[in-house]
């Protein structure tokens, strides 16, 4: 299946019209419409990338007691 991505404005009288869509005259399409939102760029993918982690107490031990050794 092809699929297209195309956006548009529509008119005042609520027509929306595509143009210079990759499909052949007489073809049958599915148009699903949605409005526009902006995607992330590539690069702010990951916006927390390259953040500090600041790490408090990372060797106090958790829940002593929870340890138990079994014999």
């Amino acid at each position: 299946m092809k699929t297209h991505r195309a956006k548009t404005t529509l008119s005042e009288d609520g027509v929306v019209t595509l143009q210079g869509i990759p499909f052949l005259r007489g073809e049958s399409v599915e148009v699903i419409v949605l409005p526009f939102t902006k995607t992330l760029a590539p690069e702010n993918r990951y916006p927390l990338r390259g953040t500090p982690v600041k790490l408090l107490a990372p060797t106090q031990p958790v829940a002593d007691g929870d340890w138990e050794v079994f014999g």
